[in-house]
């Protein structure tokens, strides 16, 4: 008959402590109740479950808890188990739902209590003639501005008040960063239960200028009249009753008798709007039972990971036998007082014990003795017993009940048994130890290759600690070990797989369970990003954010670009250097405004693709808008060699907030003094790019005075596309409206002779 070799576990424990402890009583079993935290009317889908960290009651321990006595008490679905772990009661409940319609919602910019502010404001120049002045403001009924002229009030000259008068100003209604409050800053209402219809903004008076009776929403703008104020400081500031600045505008900087002034004023608003969210309510209570523990007592258990399964056939080779020796500290918590944890662990008998230590300041400790051996050489037929001894010291000696101790021992033994007779079947444990509960999660579908996490950290032990995790994961690539861990499917894996999850508890018992991965094929997905300014003769950066599993990632060279035009430009507008293979970022210009559209093809390392297509738009680069201040009558000054002196002022400006980087300034002159200029030669009198200085005109008779302004871009190009021609400029003449001649001509006068008739 062939001999077979059968390993019988035969569990002894025994308590030992250096100094004798008196017996203590067991305590009886009790049942104890702890509160769910109740919640009602919590607000958002953010809220439809919750989990909960119950703190143990004071008295109760982890090792005294009956975890499969766990019991949630109420009105909430429990979401999975009840669990222990790290000294807490860990459970999910689903929420109990309703719906509620909240008024009044409160919108502020970013944080509760932020109010939008805008700054209206109106520009008021007195033209060089000093009596008239021009009016700037905002025209409610074609959404833009409008201008009109108006007389001087005083009698000075040039006139120091504008005229009193109402004007409209109109910045843009900003709901940027906009955020919702029912009530207080700790109540946020997620902007999608906001109903968009109900959303009005509200005029803040108590933060706005005191001249600001009332506000206008109107044209997505934030209208406001106000008047401008009459009396001004000699400062040039606007008296403080009004509440508003007043000065002289410093992007403008006016000499002579031409003058610009801006009026600002303070604008503050919020928003209301109706919502209608999901509440969820939450309570109840977890009861579980527990046997107090009152004494310090080193408890721990062995577990036999090697050989396994147990028994084990015999194959006429050595046996290697490994166990893991485990103690827990109950009803003591200094920890700092832990000298030391030693472990010693011998076949019963031997005088060669094996011996490991743990010097950490913890209430407990583990280890694993891997090194012993059955020889073969000792047949079939054979018993082997080991003792396995926990031992904890303390730093100082503890006060019990029995005196004082310095040291808790626990040992325990394990018998195994060689037998050419049929294996018997595993008596069951004398303890009544229940088995543990796998719990798995894994994802229902993964792509081929992509990190997947199989999650076994949920399975449970009802009366003890699950010590090994066991996982079957055929196709995937890597081994899963511990609580949980990472793996991947290959493209060779294609289809269902099965995933088996087997835990170990603390008594040797199993439990098992599984669950299903379907792997499907890689595709990556293309995702285009466009970056820059969008506007003619600018760098648009085209960047492919794609994104494919870990394993098989995007392959960039064979990355493939295509851009067209969809309207307003044309192919020859579309300009790039070297092609558009083979990178994950592209810059582009844009030599024509219009709507254009990029598509993106991608393949990852595994041969599959993608493709996406974006349709953006690129704006115009609209040219500067020139406007010159020039004197209209000017008189040549006998104590300054009769050279007449004309300020000259530039108020031009780019829409789009380029730089204005060259300034050209002309004049001809009127020498037939005939009032045609057509026939007269331009002469440049500055090319230094001044915005403002005085002309020394000697000659009497009229001056025509061009002003050319160039821009410079102000954001990023590629200057290997760029022609001077593509940096915007305009004169006084082109410009859009062109400045009328009347204002800009300078008349030279002779002063008129002093005549005195006196003898």
């Amino acid at each position: 008959m062939k001999k077979i070799l059968t390993l019988l576990i035969i569990l002894t424990l025994s308590t030992a402590s250096l100094i004798e402890v008196k017996e203590v009583v067991a305590a009886e079993v009790k049942t104890v109740s702890i509160s769910i935290p109740a919640n009602t009317g919590l607000i958002g889908d953010d809220n439809a479950v919750k989990s909960y960290n119950l703190d143990l009651p004071s008295g109760v321990t982890v090792a005294s808890i009956n975890s499969g006595s766990f019991k949630y008490n109420g009105s909430n679905q429990l979401n999975g188990n009840i669990t222990l772990e790290n000294g807490k009661i860990n459970l999910k409940l689903n929420g109990v739902s309703n719906n509620k319609t909240i008024s009044n919602v409160l919108g502020y910019r970013a944080s509760f209590g932020s109010l939008y502010i805008s700054n209206p404001y109106n520009s008021i120049w007195r033209y060089s003639d000093g009596r008239r002045w021009q009016i700037n403001e905002y025209d409610e009924s074609n959404d833009g501005m409008k201008t009109k002229d108006m007389p001087a009030e005083d009698n000075a000259n040039p006139s120091d008040l504008p005229p009193r008068v109402v004007v409209s100003a109109a910045p843009y209604q900003s709901m940027d960063y906009l955020k919702w409050y029912d009530g207080s800053q700790t109540n946020v209402i997620d902007s999608k239960y906001i109903n968009a219809s109900t959303i009005k903004p509200y005029f803040e008076s108590k933060y706005s200028s005191n001249t600001i009776k009332e506000i206008k929403f109107k044209n997505n703008r934030v209208i406001v009249n106000y008047a401008i104020p009459y009396f001004v400081n000699s400062d040039g500031k606007i008296t403080e009753q009004t509440y508003v600045n007043q000065d002289a505008d410093s992007s403008h900087p006016l000499v002579g008798l031409a003058q610009g002034r801006k009026y600002e004023v303070t604008a503050t608003y919020y928003y209301k709007a109706d919502a209608k969210v999901p509440t969820y309510s939450y309570s109840g209570s977890v009861s579980f039972s527990y046997t107090p523990i009152t004494e310090p007592t080193l408890d721990g258990g062995v577990s036999i990971l090697k050989p396994s399964p147990n028994p084990a056939k015999f194959e006429g080779k050595d046996t290697e036998v490994s166990l893991r020796v485990k103690g827990d500290l109950l009803a003591y918590d200094n920890s700092s007082n832990i000298e030391e944890w030693i472990f010693y662990a011998k076949e019963t008998g031997s005088n060669d014990v094996k011996i490991k230590k743990d010097y950490g300041k913890v209430l407990n400790s583990t280890q694993t003795f891997d090194n012993f051996v059955i020889p073969k050489s000792r047949g079939s037929n054979v018993k082997q017993e080991y003792t396995l001894t926990v031992t904890v010291r303390f730093t100082k000696p503890i006060v019990s009940s029995g005196g004082t101790i310095s040291s808790l021992s626990k040992t325990m033994k394990a018998t195994v048994e060689v037998s050419d007779s049929p294996i018997p079947a595993t008596p069951p444990p004398a303890n009544n130890n229940k088995p543990p509960k796998a719990v798995l999660d894994v994802p229902e579908e993964v792509m081929a290759g992509e990190e997947t996490l199989i999650y076994g950290k949920d399975s449970y032990d009802p009366d003890g600690t699950i010590v090994d995790y066991k996982y079957n994961t055929p196709g995937a690539v890597e081994p899963v070990s511990g609580p949980f861990g990472w793996t991947w499917y290959p493209l060779s894996a294609l289809g269902q797989h099965s995933v088996r999850l087997t835990v170990t508890d603390n008594g040797g018992l199993t439990g098992s369970t599984s669950a299903k991965i379907n792997v499907i094929q890689p595709i990556p997905k293309a995702v285009i990003d466009v970056k820059g300014t969008k506007k003619e003769n600018r760098k648009v950066t085209l960047l492919s954010k794609s994104r494919s599993p870990e394993h098989y990632p995007i392959d960039e060279t064979k990355t493939q670009w295509t851009i067209s035009p969809v309207s307003g430009g044309t192919a020859a507008d579309i300009k790039y250097l070297g092609n558009l293979s083979g990178m994950n970022s592209k810059d582009v210009l844009f030599k024509k405004p219009g709507t254009y559209k990029a598509t993106l093809t991608v393949t990852n390392t595994a041969g599959f693709g993608d493709s996406t297509s974006m349709i953006f738009q690129i704006v115009a680069d609209e040219p500067p808008v020139v406007y010159i201040s020039v004197p209209n009558k000017i008189y040549r000054d006998p104590n300054q060699g009769n050279i007449a002196s004309a300020a000259l002022t530039d108020m031009s400006f780019s829409p789009d907030y380029d730089f204005l980087d060259r300034r050209i300034w002309e004049y001809r002159y009127d020498s037939n003094n005939d009032g045609n200029f057509a026939d007269e030669a331009w002469v440049i009198f500055s090319n230094e790019n001044k915005t403002a200085f005085n002309l020394q005109l000697s000659s009497v008779g009229r001056y025509e005075v061009r002003l050319t302004v160039t821009e410079e871009f102000d954001q990023p190009t590629i200057e290997e596309f760029i022609t001077p021609a593509d940096r915007k400029s305009r004169d006084s003449y082109s410009s859009s409206p062109p400045q009328p001649i009347a204002e800009r001509v300078i008349e030279v006068y002779n002063r008129a002779p002093a005549v005195d008739w006196s003898w």
